[in-house]
């Protein structure tokens, strides 16, 4: 009783630490500070090979080598092919945090961004963590997750169109205070 009694009471301390993380103010730091360089690449490079990983990952692949070749050359295909699908997989994560930096870019930038979204970034990166060491695990081990690299894969996806959607807003908005600080002169008085 007690040792369960213990391991709930470090749950809820470990959770209330994420949350308080989560709900702080963004620190004079985070503002403005982040790499231009980061904006130009679009977090989607993972996708062009997901397709190249999942076939590499087939049992019918592998069962085909089995039939036809010996079996040296199966396990040396399976050890390199899990090698490929972790590199994949190391990638891929780099994709998501330079996604989470650019979320914290516009985050800095925006000011309707508040503890919700931030604890959402928060589970978001939580849940990525926990999935990506999963399948690491089951690749390491011989198994194939291809399912959980796919959906691993659709949760960097979605915060490249999420991404792109925010550094559209942020665009626009900028684009319609320019406009309109292009029409007022310096009195505050309409100039057309």
């Amino acid at each position: 009783m007690t040792a369960t009694l213990f391991i709930f009471c470090g749950i809820v301390a470990a959770l209330l630490l994420v949350l308080g993380w989560a709900l702080r103010a963004p620190g004079k730091s985070a503002r403005g500070k982040f790499n231009l360089a980061s904006l130009e690449e679009s977090g989607r490079r993972h996708a062009t090979y997901v397709a190249l990983i999942k076939q590499a990952a087939s049992p019918a692949d592998i069962e085909f080598l089995a039939k036809r070749g010996s079996p040296e050359i199966v396990r040396r295909v399976r050890r390199e092919r899990r090698r490929v699908a972790l590199l994949y997989l190391t990638h891929l994560r780099e994709d998501f945090q330079r996604l989470l930096r650019l979320a914290r870019a516009v985050a800095a930038l925006s000011p309707a961004v508040g503890s919700r979204q931030e604890l959402e970034r928060l589970w978001l990166s939580l849940e990525f963590s926990w999935r990506y060491q999963l399948i690491r695990a089951g690749f390491r081990y011989g198994l194939l997750p291809v399912p959980q690299l796919n959906s691993l894969s659709h949760i960097v996806s979605q915060l490249a169109v999420q991404m792109e959607t925010s550094l559209k807003e942020l665009g626009e908005q900028a684009a319609m205070a320019v406009q309109m600080a292009s029409t007022l002169d310096g009195n505050g008085m309409d100039v057309v």
